[in-house]
């Protein structure tokens, strides 16, 4: 039993810095729950095929990968506070790019929106992450992630609900069941009007997140820096590699991420599969992030008692099983089954994250959340796999079938192999079996 609770999570002289940094987290899930509908809106306006409307997530993910290191190696030489502000200023650039965007009417240009604004939030979550690991006692620093993680799936409920609300209810191109065989004249029509219904969420986000800035910067922030000096680069990458705890949790992390925004994405597709809209569709993943709510308050209270590696497995093997519920059961009960995915990822980022970075020193942690946070790339890589396995039998979601299943079932395979990466690192971590002692030369 876990005997720390006594211990506060967070000290009260650093309880404004906590909620202003935990901000942040609401902020990030927010772009992250407006996006994930956007897949099924850009298919549908500018008619793409799955695999092609999932490069909307590879450039989203994609700039976590790009500037995550980046990221850490200015945290590094600078600090927190500076690293918070580049990540504000980059996420509110991308986010403001839809305006060009929506005159244009590309899509490239609008992934090239997303890619910047990511940019922002590889700052923004490689520096928070380590940031409120550091800001209290070690003891407690999982259960202050996971506190302070909790905030993220509100930005989620919110953005869902500006999305589905604002945008996916908006649409003038889901009215029509075959939007492509519309003259080009209305669906040129229909297109820019559209196109302006994305285009609006993004930027208002925008301009909010440039007022979270000016909070920021006049904001005084606390500083935590190794008392021994930062060590050289070389040194640091040699540690991390050689830390067998390190390294399979940025794969595990990769797995993670490939699980929760295919579970994310395609619950859009799955529910065209059995005939249900993308507006109603959006009420399930809605019900999703409230399970992802509720599943980050009652993991962060159950560490309280149980050690963080046995909950993540736990977590794991109940997510794996859904998963497998979710390819082999047809209709509203898989899709129930998919939904439920989401409250046992809940507690999964900042607990591998905690487990992952455990032992490491300041400065290390900064260059050790670099990778951790690269592994968000695990979100843009395997949805595109998963959209390619459902674009198998043509541009629908259910035209064959594999394994008895339709291809957009089965496609949630892959979640479930994500999930069993998982299991195999908890359960290591639980047994003390790929440990090794972290130290600097």
């Amino acid at each position: 039993m876990n005997t720390n609770f006594k211990i506060p999570v967070v000290e009260k002289k650093l309880i404004v810095p906590f909620i202003l940094i935990t901000s942040l987290f609401a902020l990030w899930g927010f772009a992250n729950a407006v996006t994930d509908p956007m897949v099924q809106a850009f298919k549908k306006v500018l008619e793409l095929t799955n695999s092609q409307a999932a490069w909307v997530q590879m450039a989203f993910y994609g700039g976590y990968f790009c500037m995550a290191l980046p990221a850490a190696l200015f945290v590094r030489k600078y600090n927190y506070k500076y690293g918070i502000i580049v990540g504000l200023s980059l996420y509110a650039f991308g986010a403001l790019l839809f305006y060009p965007a929506t005159v244009t009417e590309e899509f490239w240009f609008f992934c090239l929106g997303l890619y910047v604004l990511t940019f922002g939030l590889a700052f923004l979550e490689t520096t928070a992450n380590p940031y409120i690991l550091a800001m209290g006692h070690p003891k407690t620093a999982i259960r202050r992630l996971n506190l302070a993680q909790a905030f993220n799936p509100v930005g989620l409920v919110v953005g869902l609900l500006v999305a589905k609300f604002f945008v996916l209810d908006q649409l003038q191109s889901d009215d029509y069941e075959n939007f492509g065989a519309l003259d080009e004249a209305k669906k040129v029509l229909i297109r820019t009007s559209d196109l302006m219904v994305i285009r609006d969420p993004y930027v208002i986000l925008g301009l909010v997140v440039l007022a979270v800035l000016v909070v920021i910067f006049i904001s005084k922030m606390p500083q935590a820096r190794d008392q021994d000096g930062i060590v050289s680069l070389k040194s640091t990458f040699a540690s991390l590699i050689k830390n067998k705890r390190y390294a399979y949790g940025v794969l595990s992390l990769v797995m993670y991420m490939g699980a929760q925004i295919m579970s994310w994405t395609y619950i859009y597709q799955y529910a065209e599969g059995i005939g249900i809209s993308a507006s109603i569709a959006a009420n399930y993943q809605l019900l999703a992030f409230i399970l992802f709510t509720i599943g980050r308050i009652i993991g962060t209270y159950l560490l309280k008692f149980m050690s963080s590696t046995k909950l993540l497995m736990y977590f794991a093997i109940a997510g794996m099983l859904c998963a497998l519920v979710t390819v082999f059961v047809a209709g509203v009960p898989g899709l129930y089954a998919l939904v439920c995915i989401s409250l046992f990822l809940s507690i999964m980022f900042p607990t591998i994250y905690g487990i992952a970075l455990d032992g490491l020193k300041e400065e290390e942690a900064k260059i050790g959340a670099a990778g951790l946070v690269m592994a968000i790339v695990g979100g843009a890589l395997l949805p595109q796999f998963q959209g390619m396995i459902i674009d198998l039998g043509g541009v629908g979601v259910a035209d064959i079938k594999i394994l008895g299943v339709s291809e957009v079932n089965f496609s949630f395979v892959l979640p479930a192999l994500c999930f069993l990466v998982v299991v195999i690192y908890a359960w290591n971590m639980a047994k003390g079996i790929t440990l090794v002692e972290n130290h600097s030369e």
